[in-house]
């Protein structure tokens, strides 16, 4: 498994496993405790997994979580999504810091995303399942979401918006919400 650092956030990083292909179709594996424990993250700290299924076009996030945050491993298992970082932590040396990549059923990279960092994404394909796993378990009350649009964001979502949440389609802009993260 190779690990690349993700040089806009200070702290992420990519996880390319070594699929096996055959006949049959493929193997490979998605996490390791020793390779995730050599550039420092605690493979322990994860208590939550989720899955989300979204069909295309779908914009979910951007979302954090106020508090001490909360640290994600993110894959898509099937499919592929538009995959966005935006750093928000005011000491990080990559502060407001953007980065996106493409996530796919085909190369299962897992993405990790230190607490503190926004995160959202867009299905790309007809179905796209996107596996989280976290390190906090998840209270609503520390929801904390920002307009996808936002022009100080400039994100370039590649796709229009075929559908999001109703709590998407009304997230605060990105200054409001940094004022509600503090709270």
């Amino acid at each position: 498994m190779k690990v690349t650092e993700v040089p806009a956030i200070e702290g992420a990083y990519l996880f390319e496993p070594t699929p096996y292909a055959d006949e049959r179709g493929f193997f490979c594996r998605t996490f390791d405790v020793d390779v995730v424990r050599s550039v420092g993250i605690d493979p322990g700290a994860f208590v939550q997994d989720s899955l989300s299924r979204s069909v295309r076009g779908v914009v979910r996030g951007l979302h954090l979580r106020s508090g001490a945050g909360e640290a994600k491993l993110v894959r898509c298992s099937y499919g592929s999504v538009f995959d966005v970082v935006v750093d928000l932590r005011p000491d990080s040396p990559t502060y407001l810091g953007r980065a996106f990549f493409e996530l796919s059923g085909e190369t299962q990279t897992t993405l990790y995303i230190p607490a503190g960092c926004a995160h959202g994404f867009q299905a790309l394909t007809e179905t796209a399942d996107t596996s989280y796993r976290i390190d906090r378990p998840h209270d609503p009350a520390e929801d904390v979401t920002i307009a996808f649009d936002d022009p100080e964001l400039a994100i370039p979502w590649p796709l229009p918006v075929t559908s999001m949440s109703q709590r998407d389609r009304e997230a605060p802009s990105l200054a409001a919400a940094l004022k509600q993260k503090e709270s």
